[in-house]
């Protein structure tokens, strides 16, 4: 005959079967957190340099993190509408920006309604560096610096030149141009490269200056748009048939570069950050991706430590805005 089991030892096996259920279930919601999809935010249209680029890297982050990574695209606001959606989103690191200083730096503060700031975000670390080149619809009738600036000058409207929004880099960088050449420029605002590319292609605007793309060479060779000259003091390996606007004789220390990292909310916690930096550093040490990269047109980025990458992003938000105060870009 079966001792009966007493009422304290029936407490007890109950209690220790819920610990365990409770542990057990702790541990299945963590399993599943960590098979959550991550996406990884680019904030211009499908088809841009961004764009290519997050998916040059994102399935081998998605192998180094476990976790299936997707590229999500929303563009509008200079970029800064999907930088928006970030901080928006539960600080977790299932939500990771592809953020160059166009959005983060520049844009709040040409739009009073972006209220984002750079020291919103934790910068993981770069992706890739992107020379920057001058580029023109292929019926202007120059072929360097020095012909493009007569040129604009002559014309009593002036020229007229895209970027990817009021307040990014590509805007800021022009209207100094002008400042400095005393040209009249009208700025024409698209949502993303790739239409902005198009219109340049379609002679719908004159010029823009953007980061280089694999894509303007096989343009420049069917005739469909000019590549006038790099952003710098010498030519670049990525294309040396294109002059630097170093070469000429008006604009020879007009050399700037940009890039593009990896961002999230600065509220993610210690933890995540760590893990998300050491598995970028892991894709970047892939020769694949390195070449994917490349393809494109810009340069992949070496590993940053957290500590490089943060002072990466504070030093060029004192640059740009220091720039954008100089041309008295400011938000009305």
């Amino acid at each position: 005959m079966k001792k009966p089991v007493s009422p304290l030892r029936r407490r007890v096996i109950v209690l220790s079967l819920g610990t365990l259920c409770a542990i057990t279930s702790a541990m299945n919601a963590a399993q599943a957190a960590d098979q959550r999809v991550v996406t990884l935010l680019v904030p211009y249209p499908a088809g841009g340099l961004s764009d290519s680029i997050a998916r040059a890297v994102s399935v081998a982050l998605g192998r180094a993190l476990n976790q299936q990574v997707i590229v999500d695209n929303l563009g509008g606001v200079s970029g800064s509408l999907a930088a928006q959606k970030v901080l928006n989103a539960p600080a977790d690191g299932h939500m990771i920006f592809l953020g160059s200083p166009n959005e983060v730096i520049l844009s709040p503060m040409v739009n009073a309604a972006v209220k984002l700031r750079a020291e919103d975000f934790r910068m993981l670390g770069q992706v890739a560096v992107n020379p920057l080149v001058l580029l023109t619809r292929a019926t202007l009738p120059v072929r360097n610096i020095d012909e493009f600036i007569a040129y604009a000058k002559a014309q009593d409207k002036g020229l007229s030149y895209g970027s990817v929004g009021m307040g990014s880099m590509y805007h800021l960088l022009a209207e100094s141009m002008a400042q400095q050449t005393q040209i009249h420029v009208t700025h024409v605002p698209y949502k993303g490269m790739a239409p902005m590319v198009q219109d340049i292609g379609g002679n719908s605007i004159d010029f823009a200056i953007l980061p280089y793309a694999t894509s303007f060479k096989g343009m420049s060779e069917q005739g469909r748009l000019r590549l006038i000259g790099w952003l710098a003091s010498t030519r670049s390996e990525l294309d040396p048939s294109v002059p630097a606007l170093g070469e000429g004789k008006i604009l020879k220390s007009f050399s700037h570069s940009t890039w593009a990292g990896l961002m999230v909310s600065r509220k993610t916690s210690e933890e995540v950050v760590v893990r998300l930096n050491k598995a970028l550093a892991e894709v970047l040490r892939d020769p694949e991706v390195r070449r994917q990269i490349a393809a494109t047109g810009s340069e992949a980025a070496q590993p940053q430590t957290l500590a490089e990458a943060e002072r990466q992003l504070r030093e060029d938000s004192i640059k740009f805005r220091a720039m954008a105060r100089n041309i008295q870009l400011q938000a009305p």
